[in-house]
């Protein structure tokens, strides 16, 4: 068993230890100390952003309700010869499943995005679990893929759902641009938001069923081409491996 501290109940641990040996004249080498107090109170995030010196970019879609604009969307993204992620719910692939089909042989991702798209901290570690490997088998059913990306409900994380995640193999991501489709806003204030904020690792947030996202995406694609942006697949712009990811801000970078 595992017992987890505070950071504050650290602190006070520590506090006590060493005014104990100080008492006590004693003198102890309080390293172990400091280094517990840096595990246990460690805050753990999602990749939100890649740092890269490559011109690449990724575009995400997520799905859980609503299907008719996901053809639509594939038209697109054929025209322009580019591959993203899509993030999908078990409900949605239940009820899409020639879709998910067509979108894993179109070379997109199809990752995961929990089953039934719950308040994952709210959850215990047994029901994160169920979350994530329900959906899971339904995306390698229909794809022959098993995901290994997974995007939390609502943006919503914690320590206990990104350690459960990286337990069952996922990276977990975030975004770092968030275009607003779901607020039904216009084609033109989504391409103007992207524009106006996009840099190189970027992961921008867009959903299947925004009333505006297909023409959005329409406009913005060719202009990321014309600025020199390479639009890819999350796996592809992340590091796999020998990475480290800033607490402070979701910024994944290479160890080098």
């Amino acid at each position: 068993m595992t017992i987890e501290f505070s950071k504050y109940d650290l602190l006070i641990l520590c506090l006590i230890l060493s005014i104990s040996f100080f008492l006590l004249g004693l003198t102890v080498d309080n390293s172990y100390l400091q280094e517990a107090i840096k595990v246990n109170s460690e805050r753990l995030v999602p990749i939100y952003k890649v740092n890269t010196d490559q011109k690449k970019v990724a575009i995400t879609l997520d799905g859980m309700w609503g299907a008719k604009k996901t053809p639509q969307l594939l038209q697109i993204f054929r025209k322009y010869d580019v591959k993203i992620t899509f993030f999908f719910g078990g409900n949605w692939l239940e009820e899409n499943p020639n879709l998910v089909k067509e979108i894993a042989a179109s070379g997109h991702e199809v990752e995961n995005h929990s089953y039934t798209h719950p308040h994952m901290t709210k959850l215990g570690v047994n029901s994160i679990k169920k979350e994530l490997q329900r959906t899971s088998e339904l995306i390698e059913k229909l794809t022959g893929e098993k995901p290994n990306l997974f995007r939390p409900p609502f943006g919503e994380y914690d320590n206990q759902l990104i350690k459960t995640c990286r337990n069952l193999g996922y990276h977990v991501i975030q975004w770092s641009i968030d275009s607003l489709d779901w607020k039904d806003v216009s084609a033109d204030f989504i391409v103007n938001r992207v524009l106006k904020n996009v840099s190189s690792g970027d992961i921008i947030l867009m959903h299947n069923n925004g009333a505006n996202t297909p023409q959005a995406l329409e406009k913005l694609i060719p202009k990321l081409q014309q600025k020199g942006y390479e639009i890819v697949p999350v796996s592809e712009l992340i590091y796999q491996e020998n990475y480290y990811i800033e607490p402070h801000n979701g910024l994944q970078k290479k160890v080098r």
